[in-house]
């Protein structure tokens, strides 16, 4: 697609960039054996847990789990969009940005009129708030809804007076007044051109930048409709990623405790004027996915705003969807639900800011109101509404990311049920569900453990237990990635992936792609690998084992050894693999196919061996 960032570009961008320096410059970082230590910039914490690797290219904090690559500590740090964290390393290293389907400048100079429109508009909004003969009934409507000029100020807000071509008028002599249109400010229909917006209050709409990108008006009589009116789509407006007063409360807050998403402009300065500054409105729309990435980019924590009627438990259950698949430890998602009749305007108005907030204080987890719903809706009484139950909750838990939240979460829905966890996610799963645990088994004598006659016995977790030293290995597909990450050259020994890259085992396509990767890119570092699967479940598997070898000592020497012995069994588990399908189907076997075989069983004499296929 014209106008993406070349991979190739990010690659070497990641590789130029020396990430120690980047957040030094930032965080000040101590030398502790081959990593760099400091207190996480991203949570509270007394003892340092952060750590940057300057081979591996990225950093991993061991108590909030943040991590990824120089890109994404800007992304996190600087609450940047991902253009604007590569554009500011490219900076750095004294490098232009190219776009793929051709250069980067054109591009930028083909919509710089229309952020430059969209300014003189807004500059021409101002100007009539203050001067234009109208200009009172929009002063006085502000002023009836508490707001100052300090705040007005502080938003930008301005005045679209009454008049068909009042702004085509004023911008007569602009060197881009035939992209009107395109920036969203003149209709043009029936061989006419008029001004989208008349006699309405005007609110302009910021990106991260800071630039304004759109505008939403708001009618100051009840009979006018509609009630507020925003900019159409634009090639530098899209209302399903922008949230309006972000950038407003990044300039009033440089820490964020949590963002509040409420419904309308008005709310939002309406909040502003008392003190809080941390709220923000989608444009229109309900909340999606784009917006959400957006929201946590910036906090932790994010509090949806809904009326307590229906519609809003409606509205909130549609953002709980769209939050389900960005769901890990240290994010919160919370619902306030409003009394009937109110807003948030009107409502802190009443109650005033301290109020307010311990309302806020009382939002609904997201985990509780699931919960809640689920028992509105479900019959757990009966055979049905625990099928039901399951059906219902299936898409939305299989969304969540596998780690500490969805276990939690899986086991407060296990209790509502009165199931045990592992046969809950087995149903999720599509699993024949395990028989139930025993009871706990009698006290141990104490000469055959540790234990206090008062302690019982512990069972062994049913999925996955961590394996005890010299007892099991790991799988050969974890074992190969985790040696790739202490040692990425060690892929140019590795032969053709092909091999075994069809073995029906969890991970293997990934380890294939990854080897396959670094022998085309031999100068690709660990950072810039893990840069191709950004946002994936296979880029965070990925940084999860680059974080755990972070903690293991230096490599020893016989890397090599131990990587190409972890892909020959996973050959031979292929071979084997192979061989089982050919003879179950003997009879329709083509010729070529029982040749296979026939090599097959001379390669591998004897019992078929299905080795120990593991979990990566």
């Amino acid at each position: 697609m014209a106008g993406r960032i070349p991979q190739e570009f990010i690659d070497e961008l990641v590789a130029r960039t020396d990430i120690v320096e980047l957040i030094d410059s930032r965080v000040p970082l101590k030398k502790a054996g081959r990593e760099y230590t400091a207190c996480c910039p991203f949570h509270n914490e007394k003892t340092p847990s952060f750590t940057v690797s300057p081979t591996k290219q990225f950093y991993h904090c061991f108590g909030c789990g943040a991590h990824g690559t120089a890109i994404g500590f800007l992304m996190e740090f600087e609450h940047m969009e991902f253009p604007e964290a590569v554009e500011e390393l490219a900076r750095r290293a004294g490098l232009s940005v190219p776009r793929e389907g051709g250069n980067d400048a054109p591009r930028q100079a083909s919509n710089q009129p229309l952020y430059d429109l969209l300014t003189e508009a807004a500059g021409f909004f101002r100007f009539q708030l203050k001067n234009h003969a109208e200009a009172p009934r929009a002063i006085e409507y502000m002023q009836g809804r508490g707001l100052s000029g300090d705040i007005a100020r502080d938003f930008g807000i301005g005045y679209a007076p009454p008049g068909w071509q009042t702004l085509i008028d004023a911008l007569a002599q602009h060197p881009a007044r035939h992209r009107l249109a395109e920036a969203g400010l003149v209709i043009e229909a029936e061989g006419k051109r008029y001004d989208r917006f008349r006699n309405r209050i005007m609110f302009p709409i910021r990106d991260t930048r800071g630039r304004i990108i759109g505008f939403g008006g708001r009618v100051l009589s009840k009979e006018d409709t509609p009630k507020y009116l925003n900019s159409p789509e634009t090639p530098v407006f899209h209302k399903g990623r922008e949230l309006y007063g972000l950038y407003e409360a990044r300039q009033a807050l440089r820490d964020l405790p949590r963002l509040l998403v409420v419904e309308g402009y008005m709310d939002v300065v309406a909040l502003a004027q008392f003190g809080i500054r941390y709220a923000v409105a989608t444009l229109g729309t309900a909340v999606t996915p784009d917006h959400l990435e957006k929201l946590f980019r910036t906090t932790s924590e994010v509090v949806f705003c809904f009326d307590g009627d229906r519609a809003g438990r409606a509205a909130a259950w549609r953002g709980l969807e769209n939050a389900m698949p960005l769901m890990r430890e240290g994010y919160q998602v919370k619902f306030m639900f409003l009394p009937e009749g109110e807003d948030p305007d009107t409502l802190v108005r009443q109650i005033g800011k301290e109020a307010f907030e311990a309302e806020l204080t009382k939002a609904v987890p997201l985990s509780q109101f699931f919960i809640d719903q689920l028992r509105q809706e479900v019959d757990l009484g009966s055979i049905d509404g625990r099928a039901l139950l399951v059906e219902k909750v299936r898409p939305l838990i299989t969304a969540v990311p596998e780690g500490v939240y969805r276990h939690l979460l899986v086991e407060s829905l296990a209790q509502f049920a009165r199931i045990e966890p592992a046969q809950l996610t087995a149903l999720i799963e599509g699993r024949t569900p395990p028989p139930p645990a025993p009871r706990a088994a009698a006290p141990a004598a104490p000469s055959e453990s540790r234990r206090g006659p008062w302690q019982p016995k512990r069972e062994a977790a049913p999925s996955a237990p961590r394996p005890e030293p010299g007892r099991s290995a790991p799988s050969p597909v974890r074992h190969a990635l985790s040696l790739l990450i202490q040692d990425p050259s060690l892929a140019h020994k590795a032969g053709d992936p092909a091999r075994f890259s069809c073995l029906r085992l969890p991970g293997v396509r990934l380890l294939a792609d990854v080897i396959d990767l670094l022998q085309k890119r031999p100068n690709l570092t660990w950072g810039g690998l893990f840069e191709h699967w950004r946002g994936t479940e296979e880029g965070r598997h990925l940084m999860r084992l680059a974080a755990k070898e972070m903690l293991l000592p230096e490599a020893p020497e016989s890397l090599e050894h131990e990587f190409l012995g972890a892909l020959d069994i996973l050959e031979r588990e292929f071979l084997s693999q192979r061989r089982e399908e050919l003879q179950e189907r003997f009879r329709s076997l083509s010729e070529a196919e029982k040749i296979e075989l026939q090599q097959l069983m001379m390669r591998l004499p004897g019992a078929p061996g299905r080795g120990r296929p593991g979990e990566t």
